[in-house]
């Protein structure tokens, strides 16, 4: 009888070694993609558990239809379809530096309806500020309104460096031991604008503010 073939030598060459850092990249690479998942989700988590699960309503203003999740809405009687001049929503969004997602209320109009607060820094409150300053944000100035034209404790915070500058007015709260509230007002690129209020703390993410504020009304189709 022939002799049994002998078991192959094991391939210590070039190509073994070829074959195991092929092994090793890919493990690598699912890790890396693995990695960038979880991150990315930490960040959405907060922002975007207010989506699960919900069912939507579409809404027309302006012009435009808005598909947004029943959970957002402020008020229970304006979720119903159709034609609305009016939608106010309660979001969450991301910023840099911060723990917890930040709330946000956010009413969004017709652009005809609203004037951006950019636009607002020069018109108006740039005529009305009173002596002095206010810190407190970096990167931003704080300006203080006159009393005697009607604003009564509201500072006025910008980004003096730009040609499109973030602005926002605050107010002292009415109510003992709660946070300044803050308005800034902004024109969409969909012909909307749309007002957000939110406490005072969130001014320390300005820089990131517009772009998260952004993403959320992307989703429901305001961008």
């Amino acid at each position: 009888m022939p002799a049994s073939p002998l078991p192959a030598a094991p391939n210590t060459g070039a190509g073994h070694i070829a074959y195991n850092l092929a092994g090793i990249s890919v493990i690598v690479l699912m890790m890396a993609v693995g990695l960038a998942y979880v991150v990315d989700m930490a960040g959405r988590s907060g922002a975007d558990a207010e989506d699960d699960g919900a069912s939507a309503i579409t809404q027309t203003i302006g012009g435009r239809d808005l598909t947004i999740p029943e959970n957002w809405f402020r008020y229970g009687e304006q979720m119903r379809p159709g034609f609305v001049t009016q939608i106010d929503l309660d979001v969450a969004v991301t910023l840099h530096g911060f723990d917890l997602p930040v709330p946000v209320n956010v009413t969004i109009l017709p652009r005809s309806r609203a004037r951006a607060s950019s636009v607002l820094l020069d018109a108006v409150y740039l005529h009305q500020f009173d002596d002095g300053m206010v810190s407190g944000v970096p990167g931003l100035v704080g300006k203080p309104l006159k009393h005697g034209a009607g604003y009564v404790g509201e500072t006025v915070w910008y980004d003096a460096l730009s040609p499109n500058p973030f602005v926002a007015k605050c107010a002292a709260p009415i109510e003992s031991g709660k946070p300044e509230r803050c308005l800034r007002t902004v024109q969409l690129s969909s012909g909307l604008a749309a007002i957000y209020g939110f406490d005072a703390g969130a001014l320390a993410g300005w820089r990131d503010f517009d772009a998260a504020m952004a993403l959320r009304l992307e989703t429901i189709g305001a961008l």
